[in-house]
């Protein structure tokens, strides 16, 4: 029993392994065998199993369901324990060398807050190198908050605040503000650790502000801006967005237009583009372009409603040509 538990642990490695290499998700919409998408990590298993009889014989034939060592769970803590050991040996490459910060906080998808940071420092063959080394979740946005994440981080890793010697971040307040900023805070603790401002956070102002030049492109976002604004200016709207969106949804599948495997075709909201944020305008897009039908039905209804005023009915009206 051991040397079968042993058999299907370094198989499930092994998978594993092979997906970091190549840069590959694990998961796909379903884990059942019937599912068109089970994801990369079981087709992996599979194809091993093909190709060795052992694998084959303990995992896929044999094994009971509860001990094949292939659940969510499973791949999860496979993950975790390879990320731990990836960090420490970038740690141990760090050594006694100075290095830099690179600092990003942001929002994921469940609105939590969380702070990413990379790692740059030179190794012992005088090659530079940036390793991403976490991801720290965030109690609050201050620079408070952001510096205590750092320092549990510091702490973690055994990493000395007295070899920093550079740090960059965007240009948000809490960032690189000059009296109460994170850059404030470090230069406080270690004068030679030197503010950079993130140059990809340059390129994306510059992006913008150039777009934003551009009268076609910048009357576009306009109207996509009216256009949320109108759908979602109260629950009731936004509640109809909801509704006739699910309806579309019902309806495709029915007529096996859509799958309804996991992690598809959930429930989403409209998404405002931010002033001087990229990715929010994509976002932006995106969920007009997949509530696209909702959209049109709800802004028919506001332009047939005898409450809309006459103003409202011409903007309406006009948005929807």
């Amino acid at each position: 029993m051991r040397k079968d538990y042993c058999i299907s642990l370094n198989a499930s490695i092994d998978c594993t392994r092979v997906l970091f290499r190549q840069g590959h998700s694990f998961r796909g919409h379903g884990k059942t065998e019937s599912s068109h998408n089970p994801g990369n990590f079981l087709i992996q298993l599979e194809f091993l199993g093909a190709h060795n009889k052992e694998i084959n014989d303990v995992i896929l034939k044999n094994a009971p369901k509860n001990c094949k060592l292939t659940s969510p769970d499973i791949q999860k803590d496979i993950v975790s324990a390879c990320a731990t050991e990836t960090i420490n040996v970038i740690i141990r490459d760090v050594g006694d060398s100075l290095f830099s910060i690179l600092v990003d906080e942001f929002r994921d998808v469940s609105t939590k807050e969380q702070m990413s940071v990379v790692i740059r420092y030179v190794d012992d063959s005088r090659h530079v190198n940036e390793c991403f080394i976490g991801i720290e979740h965030l109690t609050g946005i201050t620079t408070l908050s952001l510096k205590v994440a750092i320092d549990k981080m510091f702490s973690r890793y055994n990493l000395s605040m007295s070899k920093l010697r550079g740090q960059g971040f965007d240009g948000a307040n809490n960032m690189q503000g000059k009296f109460n900023g994170l850059k404030t805070f470090i230069l406080k603790e270690n004068p030679c650790a030197f503010y950079i401002h993130c140059f990809a956070h340059y390129l994306q102002l510059a992006l913008i502000v150039v777009a934003k030049k551009n009268l076609p492109i910048s009357n576009f976002f306009r109207v996509v801006g009216d256009v949320l604004n109108v759908v979602g200016a109260s629950c009731k709207r936004s509640d109809i967005i909801r509704e006739k969106h699910s309806d579309f949804i019902v309806g495709a599948l029915e007529i096996g237009e859509i799958s309804s495997d996991r992690g598809l075709n959930q429930e989403t909201t409209l998404q405002r583009a931010g002033g001087y944020t990229l990715g929010s305008h994509y976002n932006s897009l995106t969920s007009l372009i997949y509530m696209f039908s909702a959209i049109i039905d709800v802004l028919e209804i506001i332009s047939e409603d005898d409450s809309s005023s006459p103003d409202k009915k011409t903007e309406v009206f006009n948005l929807l040509e």
